[in-house]
């Protein structure tokens, strides 16, 4: 297995997360990084609802990131250039998809550092 950058780490970690579903979140995650047909916010979308997906849903997933790949590959030869410049967006966009976690993760993490100091100056008041 190859070793995985930091953002998709993060992303693997919250792919995750699905109770309800059995697939391989690095094959997922791959096929949703290079699908050239979704933006930033509907990749995000996606890995938001990962927890919440039935087997249907995430195999129908699945299967429509595999279409489009082979889709796309029948266009190379007369729309390169265009496949190109959507490959390029979508190699950009995935690495501010990773930042947008990034950033969600440190505010998480501030918020529960906030609460902990919060539920220490209650717990010594009542000392």
């Amino acid at each position: 297995m190859t070793e995985l950058s930091p953002i998709n780490s993060i992303l693997l970690e919250l792919a995750s997360n699905h109770p309800l579903t059995v697939f391989n979140e690095e094959d997922f995650l791959e096929l949703l990084e290079h699908s050239l047909s979704l933006n930033i916010y509907e990749k995000k979308r996606v890995i938001d609802a990962i927890p919440t997906l039935s087997q249907f849903q995430i195999d129908e997933l699945i299967k429509v990131f595999e279409d489009e790949r082979e889709e796309f590959k029948k266009l190379m030869w007369t729309e390169a250039e265009s496949i190109k410049e959507l490959v390029v967006k979508s190699r950009e966009w995935w690495k501010q998809l990773g930042d947008i976690y990034i950033q969600e993760k440190k505010q998480n993490e501030k918020v529960w550092e906030d609460q902990a100091k919060i539920d220490d100056l209650k717990n010594s008041l009542w000392l």
